[in-house]
Order: C-alpha cells, then structure tokens, then sequence
C-alpha cells in the first residue's frame, strides 16, 4: 500500500482526482493517509464520484478532457476560487488533466504540493505527470520502483499482493461488460465482438459509459452506474470483461475476481494513448486477469476467467 506521507497524514487537504481510476486511487490514498474529514475533494460529476464520495465534502467541477487546455483553465479558476474561501495544508492530486488545474492555485497560495502518478503507468509518467514535474513545484511519487529516479520517489503503490487461484468450473451464464466512463472515447469494437460471440443463452449486462450501442445490441445496456449498482452487477456475473482502466482493473480484483481485460488501442481512436498497454500487460505479469484484444476474445477464454479468482492481501506497513 502507499506509505502515510508524513507530512500530510492526518491533514486537511484539497484532493483532487479525475474520475475513473484516478478518483478510486485517491480514495485509497487519502484513506491510507488519514486525512481529515473537513478535506475537500475536487472532481467531476459522475454517478461513481457521487457514490464513491458519499457524505464527503465535494467540489464538483466541468470534465476536463484528455489534453483539454481549456478545461484545464476553467478548472483552475474554480479551485483558485475555493482557495480563496478556505484554508487547507496540502493539495494532494493523482491526475488527469485536473492535476493541472492545481499549479498555479496551489503555488499562488503557498500550499504544499504532492502529485502521485498513476499505478498504470508502469515504464513512466504521463502527460500531465511529465508537466507538473517539468514544473519543479510538485513533490512526484510514482507507483512503480523501476523508473524511480531523480525527483521520481517510490514510496508503495495502491496494489497489495496479490495472486490468482484456480477454483472449480463452472458454466457461463452470466456476463458483465464495463467500458467505463472516459469521454469522449467509445468502444464499439469490443462491444460489435462480443454480440456476436456471445450466445443467445448467455445473460449480458453492458455498462458502455459514452459508447453508443449498435442496433439490437441484446441485453441489459445502461450508460453510467452507481458503484452500488457496479458491485451488484460484478457479483451476479460470472464472468466480468472490463476495457484496461486501472481503477476498474484493480477493484475488480480487490473483489476477488479474475477479470477479462481488455486494452484500449489508440490506433482505433479508443483513447488518446495506449498507457492501457501498460496495466494490462501488469495483469499479465501479476497473473491476475486475462487480457485478450477486443477482436480476439473467445467463449473459451471466459470460460477461464469463470474458473478463477484473486486473492488479495495489503502490503505490510
């Protein structure tokens, strides 16, 4: 797990997170850090940060899309506002573009800056990790010890250990798909595969985020979910595909489940790069999913991930 800063444990910060796996590793984060409970969260609104933030205080801000410096403007007007009304210790970011937003509120108000890059960057930062390095007001952790370097300090990650274990087989009858939420990128692809592969007696729930699903797409489709309604649907599955988002990935498996993971190709318009190259080729390594193209995916290969299953354990300390 990520080590307590030492100097922003137990401290009222300002946190700030796109949602996805951005959000749902700041979770995690602020948990392991203790921070206080009049800490103010700065994110987009969407059904998972109003549920995963429930009873949280929360500025809602308007998405700011990947490489979208306009947003990026508006986003900091917004936090530079909320520094001017109240006072906070820390501003603690995992990114995206948000992060961003917090450079020049947080340095015009003399607060304390940590930037942690995501886990799925695994061989380097990001876009916005490489600027608000670039910009020597940051203090930079990353996740993974192999590229730690310079001003780059590893200090944990949000993964435990963990380890796959086979279980008994068992028929599939029950699917559930998740491409998540990131805007504006869809994923027909998989989605067009996997209609057509997928048997007529096979039960499907499709959560598309912004994917527009293709005439007469069979079964249950919703948009966006609850992380309530998420849960539900992961545990009444017998099998779960998901598209390579870290925060997706990983709480899956921190439910014990073996997922089907499937990369996002930049090549086909699907996201703005192929950092999900990186986090599913971390599955592939840790052995706790399968991950498969979207045009490769096959009946045997989800009766593999039905058979299977994760145990997870935190890192001591």
């Amino acid at each position: 797990m990520i080590e307590p800063h030492p100097g922003l444990a137990g401290r009222k910060l300002l946190l700030c997170a796109s949602t996805g796996g951005h959000l749902w590793q700041l979770e995690r984060i602020a948990r392991a850090f203790d921070v206080r409970d009049d800490s103010l969260w700065v994110t987009f609104d969407t059904p998972q940060a109003r549920s995963l933030l429930e009873g949280r205080r929360v500025l809602y801000v308007p998405y700011i899309a990947p490489r979208d410096f306009r947003g990026v403007l508006t986003g900091t007007v917004a936090i530079d506002r909320a520094l001017r009304n109240e006072s906070f210790e820390a501003v603690l970011t995992t990114g995206a573009g948000i992060a961003l937003s917090t450079i020049l509120p947080a340095t015009r108000h003399g607060l304390r800056r940590l930037y942690i890059e995501s886990v799925s960057r695994v061989t380097g930062p990001s876009l916005s990790g490489r600027i608000v390095h670039a910009s020597r007001l940051f203090e930079t952790w990353t996740q993974h010890p192999g590229w730690a370097t310079g001003r780059w300090t590893y200090h944990g990650s949000v993964l435990g250990t963990l380890a796959p274990r086979i279980g008994t087989e068992k028929e599939v009858r029950r699917v559930f798909v998740t491409l998540g939420t990131i805007k504006p990128y869809q994923f027909g692809r998989l989605v067009e595969h996997l209609a057509a592969v997928l048997p007529p007696h096979v039960e499907v729930v499709w959560q598309l985020g912004v994917t527009q699903p293709p005439p007469g797409l069979r079964g249950t489709v919703h948009q966006f979910m609850s992380s309530s309604e998420f849960t539900q649907e992961t545990r009444r599955a017998d099998v779960v595909i998901t598209h390579a988002g870290v925060g997706t990935v990983i709480g899956l498996i921190e439910s014990g489940i073996f997922p089907v993971v499937v990369p996002r190709r930049s090549a086909h318009m699907e996201h703005v790069d192929d950092h999900q190259e990186e986090i599913a080729e971390l599955v592939t390594n840790l052995g706790i999913g399968l991950v498969r193209e979207a045009d490769e995916l096959t009946l045997a290969d989800l009766a593999i991930a039905a058979a299977r299953e994760v145990t997870h354990e935190p890192q001591p300390g």
